[in-house]
């Protein structure tokens, strides 16, 4: 609760320090925000030639799928990676005066929202070039986007209080994810791995839930099933708690290292 009310005294602060990361990402590139749509869809249009020619899986609308699962991992991966670093990259300033450290970690992650947002437009143009289906199930996204949101944030606190004492941490993560990727659903259907270790595929990759949440509103026009926006939510505040209790715990701690 006390956090809770250090946010909003210091809410001006974190808006400051959303609009300087989003400004900072697109620094002095002619075509700025415009790159939020076009990394995605010019990764989509590579994956797309290598995966239609050389591995052949037969899903539908396969540049669909393709991107919308690039577009929530992404956000997972940007909002993290950003977050390493978050309070090591702020040590002047912890330094100097009083801040909510939290703060710094949340701003990054808020940042990613910014810029999802943004890719999102990439993925209205994959939708409207393949003749996808509209319907009021997208607006269950915000739902989706919440429990991705709360789920990064938890992993983000964790990483930004242990980055302080483990400086590798920033490097190993890079490594971590990119298998992570290799892990999750993406560019193939889940179907290729074998019926006796999907449950388990499915259980330890907490992104399957996310993606799979988001391909059904956006691929099939329909809303996720029960037991996705459980585990979804579930793993969300799991995470989130261990996360903030880790920080909470370290964070007195952070100006003897940085």
């Amino acid at each position: 609760m006390v956090n809770l009310k250090q946010l909003f005294a210091f809410d001006e602060l974190l808006k400051q320090l959303i609009i300087r990361d989003v400004k900072l990402k697109y620094r002095r590139s002619y075509l700025g925000y415009l790159w939020s749509i076009l990394n995605p869809l010019m990764l989509m249009v590579v994956l797309v030639i290598v995966f239609s020619n050389l591995f052949r899986f037969d899903i539908p609308n396969f540049p669909l799928y393709l991107i919308s699962g690039q577009v929530i991992f992404n956000f997972m991966v940007e909002a993290t990676n950003m977050s390493v670093g978050s309070i090591t990259g702020n040590a002047s300033l912890l330094k100097k005066t009083y801040v909510p450290k939290y703060i710094f970690t949340l701003s990054k992650v808020g940042s990613s929202v910014v810029n999802l947002v943004f890719s999102l437009g990439a993925l209205l143009l994959v939708m409207l070039f393949t003749g996808a289906t509209f319907s009021w199930n997208l607006l269950f996204f915000p739902v989706i986007l919440l429990q991705l949101l709360i789920f990064s944030l938890g992993i983000s606190l964790f990483l930004a209080a242990a980055t302080v004492f483990f400086r590798d941490i920033q490097y190993l993560w890079g490594v971590f994810v990119s298998m992570w990727m290799y892990l999750t659903p993406i560019f193939y259907p889940v179907s290729i791995i074998p019926e006796e270790y999907q449950a388990l595929y499915q259980t330890a990759n907490p992104m399957y839930w996310y993606i799979e949440q988001f391909r059904d509103i956006v691929l099939y026009a329909q809303l996720p099933n029960t037991q996705s926006i459980l585990m979804g939510c579930g793993l969300a505040f799991i995470v989130l708690i261990l996360g903030a209790c880790y920080f909470n715990k370290k964070q007195n701690e952070f100006i003897l290292y940085i």
